[in-house]
């Protein structure tokens, strides 16, 4: 099966490709403008796969066109934006092996639990650096095609996967990654009963969403976005689960639930949260960190939209975000340059940081349903409906639902803390 799925392009292509990239590393990586060479190569990359979907072997010559009948079971050009974010990490972690990390160990340890007993943590894993003569070309290959992880991740960095080669991951228990896998199998049940009894997705894709009122659009777009949670959680949990049984810890994607996440900030921490804390790694601190925060929310989500895919809708959606990401930036800058002197002054920020929490959460179904459900020319219809007579009132239903909401986020956080 592992064969069907590896096709021939795409042999060429890991081999190929990753042949040039270590090469590169091996050549360019302790010169300055290495970072340059990593990011045109991989971009170019990742862009001439997408526009040639997978390149077609009939280029070559006509004798060549028969291998076209062993393409694979699915297009791998997709999968294959994986081993691309894996040949950036192992460039990148390459050029960092001799320099001074940012990340203070001393501090994390006395903060994180399972390094205080004894354990080694995924982030002290990824931050750790290695000797040289453990980026070699068979460990490089291997952590490219590594088949847990392979088609859809969670994304793991190559310093973790080195680390774990020798020593396999002790942070999790037997106990722990059986339970965990019974979750999974719990959450793949409720999948079962979802897409049996509430056609959320059906609606989306059909179009139909054109016919209904917007009480409905606003149902079918929330129901949207926990269908797209519960389906990612599946994929990646499953592909977690087998890594772990494997002896190869991988971040969690899923964290947290969609419905308790009230900033965008949170939210993106926690979906697909691999990718967050590979795009914080290899871009955001980078390019300068939180001291240009509002500058670097663009490139990163720009990146991310390309990453996905090629169209329009998927960049409107990350530059949607993007100006959403503005006024939750501002505002927490004011929360911490305000600090409430007396109790009525802290129930006032307590009451904005939920109106602020509802305007967030709306907005975040905006982008999402204008990325994955109506597209860029939808955007006029959402405004027509929702500001309209009949629309009003479900955006303001939609608003004080939202609120309250984030007030109950608000007490199972605080809860929380109490108990940690």
């Amino acid at each position: 099966m592992w064969e069907k799925c590896l096709s021939n392009g795409e042999y060429g292509d890991v081999f190929g490709g990753g042949g040039l990239g270590i090469v590169e590393g091996q050549i360019f990586a302790q010169k300055e403008y290495f970072p340059l060479i990593v990011w045109s190569y991989n971009i170019l990359f990742l862009l001439c796969n997408r526009i040639y979907e997978g390149y077609s072997f009939s280029i070559f010559g006509q004798q060549w066109a028969f291998l076209e009948n062993y393409r694979g079971s699915f297009r791998w050009h997709i999968c294959f934006n994986f081993v691309v974010l894996r040949m950036i990490s192992f460039g990148f972690d390459y050029h960092w092996t001799n320099r001074e990390s940012h990340f203070d160990e001393e501090k994390h340890y006395q903060r994180c639990h399972i390094c205080k007993s004894g354990k080694s943590c995924y982030q002290v894993l990824q931050e750790r650096s290695l000797h040289s003569d453990r980026f070699g070309y068979i460990t490089y290959l291997s952590y490219l095609v590594y088949a847990p992880l392979y088609i859809a991740g969670p994304i793991l960095s190559f310093n973790a996967f080195a680390s774990q080669l020798d020593v396999p991951q002790n942070a999790i228990s037997v106990r722990k990654v059986t339970l965990y896998g019974f979750r999974w199998m719990l959450s793949m049940i409720l999948m079962e009963l979802m897409t049996h009894l509430c056609y959320y997705n059906a609606f989306a894709k059909s179009d139909l969403w054109k016919h209904l009122s917007p009480m409905d659009v606003f149902i079918i777009g929330y129901g949207v976005l926990n269908f797209m949670w519960l389906k990612f959680l599946l994929i990646w949990r499953f592909f977690r689960f087998w890594s772990l049984i494997n002896g190869i810890e991988a971040p969690e994607n899923m964290p947290k639930c969609i419905n308790n996440c009230h900033n965008l900030e949170g939210f993106w921490k926690n979906w697909h949260a691999s990718f967050n804390k590979w795009l914080v790694r290899y871009i955001y601190i980078p390019l300068g960190g939180s001291k240009k925060k509002l500058l670097n929310v663009w490139v990163i989500f720009t990146f991310v939209a390309i990453w996905h895919d090629l169209e329009w809708k998927l960049l409107s959606w990350a530059w949607l975000t993007c100006l959403f990401f503005i006024p939750e930036l501002v505002f927490k800058s004011a929360g911490k340059a305000f600090q409430a002197q007396s109790s009525f002054g802290v129930c006032i920020f307590r009451e904005l940081s939920a109106v602020a929490g509802a305007v967030t959460i709306t907005c975040l179904m905006v982008a999402n349903l204008v990325g994955f459900v109506v597209g860029p020319g939808g955007i006029n219809w959402l405004l027509s409906s929702f500001l309209q007579k009949e629309g009003l009132p479900v955006l303001g239903g939609m608003l004080v639902t939202f609120y309250v909401g984030t007030k109950i986020m608000f007490h199972i956080d605080e809860a929380k803390q109490r108990l940690s």
